[in-house]
């Protein structure tokens, strides 16, 4: 079910598809992406007929440059593109990749992340989400929080506790649910910009389909491995250049703000270099995903660009003087922007506050780069070898 394989493809092959791809008239995004998945293009390193070619992943940049130029946006749901993506092809079946991943791609289906839970935000493995076979159906009841788009979603990665004798790592089972049905209740969840990127899903006996379980049966904590790998590089892997993103602000407040004081300068400096060291890692993470699935760049990209984030925005905001004070954006609950867009400096500083939270909190990074990657002695785990049902609970 691997998503890589052995590929002959040449980048002359993957040049000719670019250019049978730009034949497509780029006004019609929808036709056009729809061409793009068709090609083989969409994720290049894919399996033939999963919108891939199984080629070098590294392909994907002259795919990338080529539809930019066309001008033609590309997919702006990062959680199906960077994570539900990933998971499908190396986790799924081909009946699920041939009907998930098309739709997927183009935008017509948004995916969420249904993980976190009030008592399992750190320690996913200790959620309490049940799954319960019935038939060809899975009866699951829970609560679900912190899912970032769910009220745009059509379908969710779904972690469920199906085995509560089992450890709780061993007694976890991986699903795709249907976001759009009775048993799934989504409230918003605002946050403090005004927005409510973010809700809380109640799961009152909603049905999944035996056909839409990713993994084996109390095989969960592996494929949510895949999904949890792939986030960190989504959240903190990306490559940007230092003027765009936080660095872009940054850089415009300078502009616009700046003065002489060769303290603030020096700062700026500082803050330019941790930027290049950034971009620097998450090539490299880059490189190591072209073998196969992310290694712990991810979650080293992951802690630096959350730090970097809040440094940047904060030294942005504090250039302004009493104009920072203000928050012209207001309070007003507002759904109706794609997540993670902002149009003011005020806007972004408050949204970076979270991003040492989501995605994995920066402590339990540090904790696993500390235990998997330098080889330090791990935290006391006394449920380790635990029934999750002996595990005492809040």
């Amino acid at each position: 079910m691997a998503a890589t394989t052995t590929s002959t493809t040449t980048e002359a092959e993957v040049r000719s598809r670019i250019e049978r791809l730009l034949e497509h008239d780029p006004s019609d995004a929808d036709a056009f992406l729809g061409a793009q998945y068709d090609l083989g293009l969409a994720w290049v390193h894919f399996p033939e007929g999963s919108g891939g070619l199984g080629a070098d992943r590294e392909f994907q940049r002259l795919v990338h440059e080529a539809v930019a130029a066309s001008g033609v946006e590309q997919p702006r749901y990062g959680i199906g593109y960077g994570m539900a993506a990933p998971t499908i092809a190396e986790c799924g079946t081909g009946e699920q990749r041939a009907r998930w991943l098309r739709p997927l791609f183009t935008g017509e289906e948004v995916w969420c992340q249904l993980f976190s839970e009030p008592g399992a935000g750190s320690d996913v493995a200790g959620l309490a989400t049940r799954a319960v076979r019935d038939g060809d159906e899975w009866v699951v009841n829970g609560q679900k929080v912190w899912t970032s788009g769910a009220h745009r979603s059509r379908w969710g990665l779904l972690v469920t506790r199906t085995d509560p004798d089992a450890p709780k790592h061993r007694g976890l089972t991986y699903f795709a649910v249907d976001m759009d049905q009775p048993g799934v209740e989504i409230r918003p969840l605002r946050q403090i910009t005004g927005q409510a990127e973010f809700n809380e899903v109640y799961l009152t006996d909603a049905r999944v389909a035996e056909a839409d379980r990713m993994g084996d049966v109390g095989d969960g904590w592996r494929v949510s491995l895949t999904t949890l790998m792939n986030e960190r590089v989504a959240i903190g892997g990306t490559t940007t250049s230092t003027d765009k993103g936080a660095m872009g602000w940054m850089l415009e407040a300078w502009r616009r703000y700046g003065h002489d004081d060769p303290a603030r300068r020096d700062e700026l400096m500082r803050l330019w270099v941790r930027a290049r060291v950034l971009r620097l890692n998450n090539l490299r993470a880059e490189q190591a995903r072209e073998t196969g699935t992310p290694g712990p760049e991810g979650s080293i990209g992951k802690v630096l660009s959350a730090d970097f984030n809040k440094d940047a925005f904060a030294f942005a905001l504090g250039l302004t003087g009493m104009d920072g004070t203000l928050f012209e954006a207001g309070y007003t609950m507002d759904q109706t922007r794609p997540e993670f867009e902002y149009d003011t400096l005020a806007e972004y500083f408050l949204r970076v506050r979270a991003n040492s939270i989501e995605g994995g909190t920066t402590e339990v990074m540090r904790n696993i780069l500390g235990e998997r990657v330098l080889g330090l002695p791990g935290d006391v785990r006394t449920d380790k070898d635990v029934a999750w049902k002996d595990v005492p609970r809040n």
